[in-house]
């Protein structure tokens, strides 16, 4: 699969906003699209037509922080999306951006691991990398969000679970989650994150082109162009072994490891919080 590009993107953003949206006049105008023109967008943002269509066609060499800002502003991005913006950029001015390369497997940081195994196991938690292979995880973690699977796969580097790949291609886990349809979003918008940040991540981007290729979901979800920082939500389950639960789960980083993240999972309701401590309870007897 193709990295994203720059011009790419910009295309994907300018069709989401209306005319409206940008504070434009368009009484009595016949447009043939809804979203806003070339023309349009580089008057805003303070760009020149041409510029800013050698930009969407990949042929302005760099672009500047002003720039990026100015755009940024008129299609009123978030955080998450303006850094993969400045991503792209950053990307189409290197000449290495091309070069794939296959980094070594995962290490979870010294401090990571600690921080996890004082949690001990009534707080379900997981380690995640950067491509969202499970690193490791306590024995309640894994109960929750994976049993079927041996406990011990984060162990070796070749067996260690994905959850992207597991959200979208495991039938155990599609059905775990009562509310799959929102995570999926969730699950897409942060891989594009990512695939920005690392662009020459050579099993990143193999693993974005298999989950095109066998998911449907996915394959329609990616062309849409979101990003998102996946740091705190809610999954509503429907586990084989406790029932429905539901639990809010928030992410926790490392400075000196920031690809690795420890996401810690809490009931959202007295029920749940049953359900987690009979989880726990079965899950470390074993």
């Amino acid at each position: 699969m193709e990295l994203e590009t720059l011009g790419a993107y910009l295309r994907t953003l300018r069709s989401r906003v209306t005319p409206v949206g940008a504070g434009l006049r368009v009484h009595g105008t016949a447009r043939r699209v809804p979203g806003l023109r070339r023309e349009e967008l580089a008057q805003l943002a303070g760009v020149s037509v041409g510029y800013y269509t050698r930009l969407e066609q990949n042929q302005a060499g760099t672009a500047s922080e002003q720039v990026l800002d100015a755009l940024a502003r008129v299609l009123r991005l978030d955080r998450a999306e303006t850094a993969h913006l400045h991503n792209l950029a950053r990307r189409q001015a290197s000449s290495q951006h091309r070069r794939l390369k296959r980094p070594a497997p995962e290490t979870p940081h010294p401090r990571v691991l600690a921080l996890l195994a004082s949690l001990g196991d009534r707080t379900p938690a997981v380690i995640l990398g950067r491509r969202g292979d499970v690193l490791a995880w306590n024995r309640t973690g894994h109960a929750l969000v994976a049993e079927h699977v041996p406990f011990d796969a984060p162990h070796d580097p070749a067996q260690r679970p994905c959850i992207p790949r597991m959200f979208f291609l495991d039938p155990h886990t599609r059905a775990l989650h009562r509310n799959w349809s929102d995570l999926a979003r969730i699950h897409v918008a942060y891989l594009r994150l990512t695939a920005g940040r690392h662009p020459t991540d050579a099993h990143l981007t193999e693993l974005i082109g298999e989950l095109a290729i066998n998911s449907p979901e996915f394959a329609a979800l990616w062309p849409q162009g979101e990003v998102a920082d996946c740091t705190v939500g809610t999954m509503l389950l429907r586990h084989p072994t406790v029932g429905d639960l539901t639990v809010d789960y928030q992410v926790w980083l490392q400075p000196d490891s920031p690809d690795h993240r420890l996401e810690v999972y809490t009931p959202n309701d007295p029920s749940s919080a049953d359900a987690l401590s009979l989880l726990s309870v079965n899950s470390t007897a074993h």
